[in-house]
């Protein structure tokens, strides 16, 4: 059960127990009252004295309740008997009365004081629901958001006060690490790019031998895939922050790009890549997108096998601009695929040691969907390989205006230069 059900249960436990209480004791004080008054009353009544025989008299007009013959009056005893069970006909239905509207009483205050406990769980409450709420978009989005809870210093506003410090905490590190990741991959691109200057200047020369040349070729090779390294970081660094410029992009023609881009390199490896480019529309960063779709087209085509394929679908499913990428090649166990999506990490946690990338694709492909506050899921291929779906909130797709005088742009969706 959620926390206000069960204080609302507390509430209303405690409140029968209290109202059984009162109703018990205003029992039991009513009983002695009425004992006591009652007993007193009789004594009077049957005495001697002035009033005793009107009292006689009072309770002797249908006869002898003893027995005696009609129109003989009772005796004391026999009037005090029939006066005392009188009273006590009285005092039991007066009980009766008092107990049954007590606790009719007691039921309908009862469901009133559960309302009432529901609504102030309710209100004591809030702050969490605040708390929770501003939690969660943290969680999705960026740091920079805080609760600022307003209210008396007591322990929820305690609480919300250290979640805002830590968060403030948090911020500071993550920040300083995006910063130290950029500045320290700009300051790497400048030797790299005097690197690669030098060695194709020294492959330049007429007289280079060919032992010059392999060792020069092999020194170039490390350099690009350096090159590329420090790229993945700019970019990991740069999709981790906050976005601030949104632009209209559809992942339809992202998709199409990219993929006649690929094309080349997909011949070289044997591997077919296909698409199918529905209108998507999303709102984003156009070049962390393309990345995006990018990585995980090229991934497709790397960890592939000859005579494999490559699938790139674009829709909007579900109020979302979907992109789906899926790819046959090697078996993806289901435990494995988590770390896929971690930096310098690849199937059965192999280090970075390949040729084939940096290890930083798919790291990227997450940051990226995380910045723009999408859905990301990938999973294993039955057969071999993966299937990752990304989620963008969908934009809403602009109408196309009246076409004008002149010549204008043809409708998105289109492209009159294609065959």
């Amino acid at each position: 059960m959620k926390v206000r059900v069960r204080l609302t249960l507390l509430y209303g436990i405690a409140f029968f127990v209290a109202g059984t209480v009162l109703v018990t004791g205003l029992y039991l004080l009513v009983t002695h009252t009425l004992s006591t008054q009652l007993t007193g009353k009789s004594t009077l009544v049957v005495g001697t004295g002035p009033g005793a025989s009107s009292g006689v008299a009072a309770t002797g007009k249908t006869g002898g309740a003893g027995g005696g013959p009609a129109g003989t009056p009772p005796s004391a005893e026999q009037a005090l008997q029939q006066i005392q069970a009188t009273t006590e006909r009285a005092k039991t239905s007066t009980l009766h009365t008092l107990l049954v509207e007590s606790l009719l009483a007691l039921g309908v205050i009862g469901v009133a004081g559960g309302g009432l406990g529901w609504a102030m769980a309710g209100r004591a409450l809030r702050p969490i629901h605040t708390i929770t709420a501003t939690a969660r978009r943290v969680a999705d989005r960026s740091l920079h958001e805080r609760i600022a809870l307003d209210g008396p210093p007591d322990e929820v506003k305690e609480l919300a006060d250290t979640f805002d410090a830590m968060l403030e905490r948090l911020d500071q590190a993550f920040q300083g690490q995006r910063r130290f990741v950029g500045n320290a991959s700009h300051e790497l691109r400048t030797p790299l790019a005097i690197n690669r200057t030098l060695l194709e200047v020294a492959l330049g020369r007429p007289d280079a031998s060919t032992d010059v040349r392999q060792l020069g070729a092999t020194l170039l090779a490390v350099n690009e895939r350096h090159e590329r390294l420090i790229d993945g970081l700019l970019t990991l660094a740069r999709s981790d922050a906050q976005l601030t410029e949104w632009a209209p992009v559809d992942l339809a023609e992202v998709a199409a790009h990219v993929t006649a881009q690929v094309g080349d390199e997909a011949r070289t490896a044997g591997v077919e890549v296909n698409g199918s480019f529905g209108p998507a529309p999303a709102a984003g960063d156009p070049i962390l997108v393309e990345r995006l779709v990018q990585n995980l087209v090229h991934n497709g085509v790397r960890h592939n096998r000859r005579g494999g394929w490559v699938a790139v679908h674009t829709a909007v499913v579900g109020g979302s601009a979907e992109l789906v990428v899926s790819n046959t090649g090697p078996v993806v166990a289901s435990y494995e695929v988590p770390g896929l999506f971690e930096p310098f990490r690849r199937q059965s946690s192999d280090r970075v040691g390949s040729a084939r990338g940096a290890g930083l694709g798919l790291s990227i492909v997450r940051s990226v969907v995380r910045a723009h506050g999408g859905r990301l899921h990938a999973e294993g291929r039955e057969g071999g390989g993966l299937v990752v779906r990304v989620a963008l909130p969908a934009a809403a797709p602009v109408p196309p205006a009246a076409p004008p005088a002149i010549a204008s742009a043809p409708p998105a969706g289109r492209n009159e230069n294609q065959a």
